[in-house]
């Protein structure tokens, strides 16, 4: 007598197929996400690139602006002078 090969129950073959799809599922989601994060990688350079773009154009704006003032006098500060302690007047 051949011996068929033990038959699962329902139970365990539902529990199978939930977790093959779960499987799947977290397979499309890690897929989704990393998607989104090399999307934001790029947003991110992109605006990085352009940030610099734009310190580099203020930075040569201010040196041509500086180059065209003479430079003069520089100005000197203010010295204040110390005021004296005031003093205390007692009465005996």
């Amino acid at each position: 007598m051949p011996s068929a090969p033990p038959r699962q129950n329902t139970a365990a073959t539902n529990a199978q197929k939930y977790f093959r799809k779960a499987e799947k599922s977290d397979a499309s989601v890690n897929q989704i996400r990393r998607t989104e994060r090399q999307a934001t990688a790029a947003k991110t350079a992109k605006l990085r690139e352009l940030r610099l773009a734009k310190d580099e154009a203020d930075k040569a704006a201010q040196e041509a602006e500086s180059a065209g003032k003479p430079e003069g006098e520089p100005r000197r500060k203010r010295v204040t002078k110390a005021k004296a302690a005031p003093t205390i007047r007692m009465t005996y």
